[in-house]
């Protein structure tokens, strides 16, 4: 142990640990992450009797006392780890986000041990031209030509909430014609649209929930027929949400028709493509997505569609000027900050503060390459293909036809 400086309290030292004293916490924490995926095979999906408070829970508090790591990991794996849902469980079928891979998971710790700010390209550049890297890999791969821009984000909800606000920034929605604008979705969409239009004052405009057709799909005559009703009735239509792979059933909504109505009407497109996006690693995912190149903004979670842990999300927006002015603001204390010809994250994005979140993502393409990903993005392709006819050979009732890898069924 270090000694304390004379006249120092005793545990004033105490954050700052020796290497020895941090090869100590290491191994610990490192023998639990063993023990937990050398298990996955016998864990459960699900611990539906652990979500009622006991008397253990009282540990969660935090006060003057110290604990040790092993008591504190013990305590972790039986009311944290062992509690609710296990996404890493091979038996955990019911939601799209999977249990995280290990590499992501040193790219967040290399991220937090070097404590990098990745918001702002002067104070770190090399983080941000890592992020803008994967944005621009993200980008292409989506069929975006140059000019277009994005952002790491923690997850689908907020990419979905800034590609809405730049929609309605580029569309000069504002209080004195809300009331007269109109949003197009289905009852497909994630509720995360409905939630963003709530927080950036749109709660007032008119949201149609346009019908669907026998896949689960928005129907574009019912589209085309409700914008020319609402355009002649001098109302405003200025965003269709269209699903590239929907929640409850992984459907992927008409894009490139979608698109021609957009330009058409001039209305903003937004593709929700959190959980579909990254098949279009695949042949498959890139003949279903045909037309998402055509989106004026498109999301994607690589927790759900790169297997990485929770807590990711890629915004895309094609022309890098809207999303900027959408976001972007200057203060006295950020002009030192300012360069030229050079976006920062905290420049397209509500965040100035904000995690190093590239690692996580960049560690495993890089260490791994993309190829491997498309692989097993296949696998499930694959295995969905072959549970689908297996489904109705025994009698079950398929929804609908999967397009991607999600089947919806019942007896």
């Amino acid at each position: 142990m270090k000694s304390p400086k004379p006249n120092s309290p005793n545990n004033l030292f105490e954050l700052e640990e020796s290497a020895t004293e941090r090869n100590v916490l290491f191994d610990k924490i490192q023998n639990f992450s063993d023990e937990f995926l050398d298990s996955l095979t016998t864990q459960k999906a699900f611990h539906h009797e652990t979500h009622a408070a006991t008397e253990r829970d009282s540990f969660f508090e935090i006060d003057k006392d110290k604990e040790s790591l092993e008591d504190i990991l013990g305590f972790f794996k039986e009311r944290v780890v062992d509690t609710g849902l296990n996404p890493a469980s091979g038996g955990h079928l019911g939601y799209i986000p999977g249990g995280g891979i290990y590499s992501s998971a040193l790219g967040d710790y290399l991220a937090a041990v070097t404590n990098r700010y990745a918001g702002v390209f002067y104070a770190s550049p090399g983080a941000v031209r890592m992020e803008d890297a994967l944005i621009n890999w993200t980008g292409k791969l989506m069929g975006y030509s140059d000019g277009f821009g994005g952002n790491l984000t923690s997850g689908g909800s907020i990419a979905n909430l800034m590609a809405l606000h730049t929609a309605k920034h580029h569309k000069n929605i504002s209080i004195s014609n809300v009331s007269k604008s109109v949003v197009y979705c289905t009852s497909q969409s994630h509720h995360s649209i409905i939630k963003a239009l709530k927080i950036i004052g749109l709660e007032t405009c008119i949201i149609r929930e346009i019908p669907l057709d026998a896949n689960f799909r928005i129907s574009v005559s019912g589209l085309e027929t409700q914008i020319k009703h609402d355009e002649q009735h001098d109302l405003t239509p200025f965003l269709i949400v269209a699903n590239a792979g929907s929640t409850d059933v992984g459907a992927i909504d008409p894009l490139k028709k979608l698109s021609t109505i957009s330009k058409k009407h001039n209305i903003w497109f937004h593709v929700d493509a959190a959980y579909g996006g990254f098949f279009m690693l695949t042949d498959l995912g890139k003949k279903r997505l045909k037309g998402i190149e055509l989106a004026d903004s498109v999301i994607l979670d690589p927790h759900k569609g790169l297997f990485m842990p929770y807590g990711l999300g890629v915004l895309l927006v094609k022309n890098i000027e809207h999303l900027a002015a959408a976001h972007s603001y200057s203060a006295n204390y950020m002009r030192d900050a300012e360069m030229e010809n050079q976006y920062s994250p905290a420049d397209l994005s509500p965040e100035l503060s904000k995690h190093f979140r590239g690692l996580r993502m960049w560690l495993p393409l890089k260490l791994y390459g993309e190829s491997v990903f498309s692989n097993y993005l296949n696998e499930k392709l694959q295995l969905t293909g072959y549970l689908y006819k297996e489904l109705k050979s025994i009698g079950y009732k398929v929804i609908c036809e999967p397009d991607l890898s999600v089947i919806a069924f019942r007896l």
